[in-house]
């Protein structure tokens, strides 16, 4: 594996390598992101099956809320960058004492599960959409 190489975004910079960003400000900080916002980081890549096994396990962080704890700021929570990093690098330290399993998790459940979730979603705004058109064909007669 590479050195990891994560830098703050600019805006309007273009990444040629592949390349996620994660949000650096708010309490979604440490949220993997496919496309760029004006407060993120952004990790470049040499592949991207190294690109996919990293995006799954900043989003595992995030959602353990792993990043939690290294937020500063009182009004406005942000992660600095090396905070973020040694949060990042520990843990796939640590997860890569079995890398075959781990991987093959990472790459094919979790990336189904997260366009499963992406349809649920598609369907939940579907059904509101068609509650209301329900709704409005009977009450504006």
């Amino acid at each position: 594996m590479q050195i990891l190489r994560i830098f703050t975004h600019k805006i309007g910079k273009i990444y040629s390598e592949p390349h996620f960003f994660a949000l650096n400000k708010g309490n979604n900080s440490g949220k993997p992101l496919l496309s760029p916002c004006p407060n993120c980081f952004v990790l470049l890549f040499s592949s991207e099956e190294e690109k996919e096994y990293f995006y799954w396990v900043t989003m595992g962080l995030w959602h353990s809320k792993a990043f939690y704890s290294e937020l500063q700021g009182s009004v406005i929570p942000f992660i600095r960058l090396p905070y973020f990093k040694r949060v990042l690098v520990s843990t796939v330290a640590n997860l890569s004492a079995n890398p075959a399993k781990i991987a093959s998790s990472l790459s094919s459940s979790l990336s189904k599960l997260d366009v499963l979730e992406r349809q649920f979603m598609r369907n939940l705004v579907l059904i509101k959409e068609a509650k209301q058109l329900v709704l409005y064909k009977y009450i504006r007669k």
